[in-house]
């Protein structure tokens, strides 16, 4: 545990806790790229105008040279998926101004630092769920779960998620960590992070066929510990909620994790540009509802979702069912 997270419990109290930095902003895409700035000053805008403002506390996320005066370099950390052939290269580019990673995924001068403030992030996320006992929600960009050990991919810079649950198992000793992944979109960053990791789950919905174009039912890992679950276009809630309450939650049962970290995209809603998937932002609040029927010790943590106005209600529709 970090110096900052033995008192969080008390800290708490009985709010929920988001983990956040006006720091995330300054990974610059262009007003015109859809993983822009714009959907975090969405979402903060709404919650701190929403009937739960009073319900929520805000907690920056620690510092890169807080986490070396600790003891833990954040390199190191990142280092439990991406290589060290990668960071140099993504540094190199940002340390130039900034460039194009792949052919959608763009670096600025400031992407490298902040990239790795957000894992930063997800990292107290894990350390404020366990100490507490209960959820917590990372708002944090750029998002992470196409990035592959070399390389971004899909707006996607490091492997958030699959880095805090690969840190949890090693780092904080956890014997089972599950990541629900119900972006619209397969997350096939976080998938080859935790294909031969049999103490971490990894489950996916998402709309089939579309990008990356992997994530058939057939990948399941070398540990049958990955549950690959396409989803047609125009599937709603009613072809969603059977496939939560009779393949996601016994398959999350059955593995019993001592964290579930959730990435959660909300692009699979039907007023996204990007997908075609008619999820609805209650519909979040419902599968939020049956995980925590599961365990209390949720990372949700932000990844994709491009309409602001779905995005943030899918968002509080997450928070409200936490408190």
């Amino acid at each position: 545990m970090f110096p900052n997270t033995a008192s969080m419990s008390a800290k708490f109290n009985n709010k929920f806790p988001i983990i956040y930095s006006d720091s995330f902003l300054n990974h610059d895409t262009g007003v015109y790229h859809p993983e822009n700035a714009g959907r975090l000053t969405a979402i903060v805008e709404a919650l701190k105008n929403s009937a739960i403002a009073t319900q929520l506390t805000w907690q920056e996320p620690t510092a890169i040279a807080s986490r070396k005066l600790s003891g833990q370099d954040i390199l190191q950390e990142v280092r439990r998926f991406h290589t060290q052939k990668y960071l140099e290269t993504l540094h190199a580019i940002t340390e130039r101004g900034g460039g194009y990673i792949d052919g959608d995924t763009i670096a600025s001068a400031k992407t490298y630092d902040v990239a790795l403030l957000a894992v930063s992030a997800w990292l107290d996320g894990v350390d404020v769920v366990l100490e507490s006992g209960r959820p917590a929600f990372v708002l944090a960009r750029p998002p992470g779960h196409h990035a592959y050990a070399q390389s971004g991919m899909g707006f996607c810079i490091f492997g958030n998620a699959a880095i805090a649950a690969i840190s949890a198992c090693d780092r904080l000793n956890l014997q089972r960590v599950a990541i629900l992944d119900w972006d619209v979109h397969h997350g096939n960053g976080t998938q080859e992070a935790v294909w031969d990791r049999p103490d971490i789950a990894y489950v996916s919905t998402h709309q089939s066929p579309f990008y990356p174009m992997t994530g058939r039912k057939d990948e399941m890992g070398n540990h049958d510990n990955i549950l690959n679950i396409p989803m047609r276009s125009g599937s709603a809630i009613a072809e969603y909620l059977p496939v939560f309450e009779n393949q996601i939650m016994p398959f999350l049962r059955k593995f019993n994790p001592e964290l579930l970290i959730v990435s959660a995209g909300f692009d699979a809603n039907a007023d996204d540009p990007l997908a075609s998937i008619l999820l609805k932002p209650e519909d979040f609040g419902i599968f939020t509802k049956l995980c925590l029927e599961l365990t209390p010790k949720i990372l949700f943590g932000l990844e994709g979702g491009y309409d602001f106005d779905s995005l943030s209600k899918s968002v509080i529709a997450v928070i409200e069912q936490c408190l």
